[in-house]
């Protein structure tokens, strides 16, 4: 059985409680937190994935001071990155149901994503 998983650092948090009936995933920041169901997770974990292959995609073809502004969607969640190749802020919208919505600072989103990228079950 999965356990709990709780992981932290300045500007984010990141937790899975298997216990928990209909909202196992939390997301959060230095002053906010919403918790995900499954699909609202699974969501979010592919969505930052696409943007993250879209900022490598592109890269090679940007000067290094130039800025970016990308967003990715899905039906319940909205998400976008806005910044440079090297530090971008991180946002998004959950639109379906209950409604929410945050956003990491930049120079947090290079650590919360590899938490985010830590976090499989099987």
């Amino acid at each position: 059985m999965t356990e709990k998983i709780f992981k932290e650092g300045p500007g984010w948090r990141l937790g899975f409680d298997p216990t928990a009936p209909l909202y196992p995933f939390l997301i959060g920041g230095n002053d906010w937190a919403v918790e995900l169901t499954q699909t609202e997770f699974d969501d979010f974990q592919r969505l930052s994935r696409e943007l993250r292959q879209t900022v490598t995609a592109i890269a090679p073809q940007l000067m290094a001071e130039e800025m970016i502004s990308c967003e990715v969607e899905s039906e319940g969640l909205w998400m976008e990155i806005e910044g440079d190749v090297r530090a971008y802020e991180l946002r998004f919208i959950l639109r379906q149901g209950r409604r929410a919505e945050g956003q990491w600072a930049a120079a947090v989103v290079a650590e919360f994503f590899i938490a985010l990228d830590q976090i499989t079950l099987v």
